[in-house]
C-alpha cells in the first residue's frame, strides 16, 4: 500500500492538473486540495491546538464579517471559504451530514472578538465578529464569507476551525485544527490597509512551531476573485 506521503503526492498532482486558475498569483500548496465537492481521498487532516480564543456562542451564520452588536462589517480583504467534510469509515469515506463547523479568526489588526486579551490590552467581549458556525448538508459542505485574517503576535497567519457532531446522531465527536496561508500571498495582502496599520512583527510560517506540526497539509487552496479570494479545503476526519 502506498505511504501517506505518496498518496498526498498523487492527489496533489491530480488536483494541479485539473485546476483552471486565472489570476492565480500565489504558489500552489505542496498538497493541493481536490476540486470543491470532491471527497478528500480519505486522508486524515492533521489536528492542531484549539488555542485560547474559541467561544461557543451558538451563532449560526454564513457571513462572519457582521458584528451583531453594532450591525457593521469588519474591514478587510473578502475571503469566501468552501469546505467539504468527509467522515472516515473503515477503508472508505462519505460526506458527513449534520456536523457543526465552527470558524473563528482575528481581524486585520490581529485582534479576536469575544475575549479579554491581556497580551494586547484589549477587551472585545461585547463583540462576536469573525465567529460563527454552519451545519453540513448531505453533501458535507458548508460555506462562509469572512476576511483574509491579519496576524496575531507570535503566530503565523491562520484561521481556526472545529468540527463537532451531535450526540443524538450517534456520532458524537470533535475535531479541531487550523488553516494556513502562503507567506507570499500574505505579504501582498498586508501591504495595503487596513492590514498595513498593524505594526506588530509578523511570524512567517516556518518560524511557527504549531505550523511546523502539519501546517503544509492545512494550506487553503486560494483563487483570486474580483472581490478578494475564494478558499477551498476538503477535510477527512475520524470522529467518535
Amino acid at each position: 500500500m502506498s505511504s501517506r506521503r505518496d498518496a498526498l503526492r498523487m492527489i496533489g498532482a491530480a488536483a494541479a492538473a485539473s485546476v483552471i486558475a486565472p489570476e492565480l498569483w500565489l504558489p500552489r500548496p505542496a498538497t493541493a486540495q481536490p476540486a470543491p465537492g470532491a471527497l478528500p481521498g480519505c486522508i486524515v487532516t492533521p489536528q492542531q491546538t484549539e488555542g485560547p480564543y474559541f467561544v461557543d456562542n451558538q451563532l449560526r451564520r454564513g457571513d462572519l464579517r457582521l458584528d451583531p452588536a453594532t450591525g457593521t462589517l469588519t474591514p478587510g480583504m473578502p475571503l469566501t471559504l468552501s469546505i467539504t467534510v468527509a467522515q472516515l469509515n473503515g477503508g472508505g469515506c462519505r460526506p458527513l451530514n449534520g456536523a457543526i463547523v465552527d470558524v473563528w479568526q482575528c481581524d486585520a489588526h490581529g485582534q479576536y472578538s469575544g475575549v479579554a486579551d491581556r497580551r494586547q490590552g484589549v477587551d472585545t467581549r461585547e463583540s462576536n465578529v469573525l465567529r460563527g458556525h454552519q451545519v453540513t448538508g448531505a453533501d458535507g459542505r458548508v460555506e462562509f464569507t469572512t476576511i483574509y485574517p491579519g496576524w496575531y503576535p507570535g503566530r503565523a497567519v491562520h484561521i481556526h476551525f472545529k468540527v463537532r457532531t451531535s450526540e443524538s446522531s450517534g456520532r458524537a465527536g470533535e475535531f479541531t485544527s487550523q488553516w494556513y496561508f502562503e507567506d507570499t500571498v500574505s505579504d501582498d495582502v498586508f501591504a495595503a490597509g487596513p492590514y498595513a496599520e498593524h505594526s506588530d512583527r509578523r511570524v512567517r510560517n516556518d518560524r511557527d512551531g504549531i505550523y511546523r506540526r502539519g501546517g503544509r497539509e492545512l494550506m487553503l487552496a486560494l483563487q483570486k476573485t474580483d472581490e478578494g479570494f475564494h478558499g477551498t479545503f476538503d477535510l477527512g476526519v475520524r470522529l467518535g
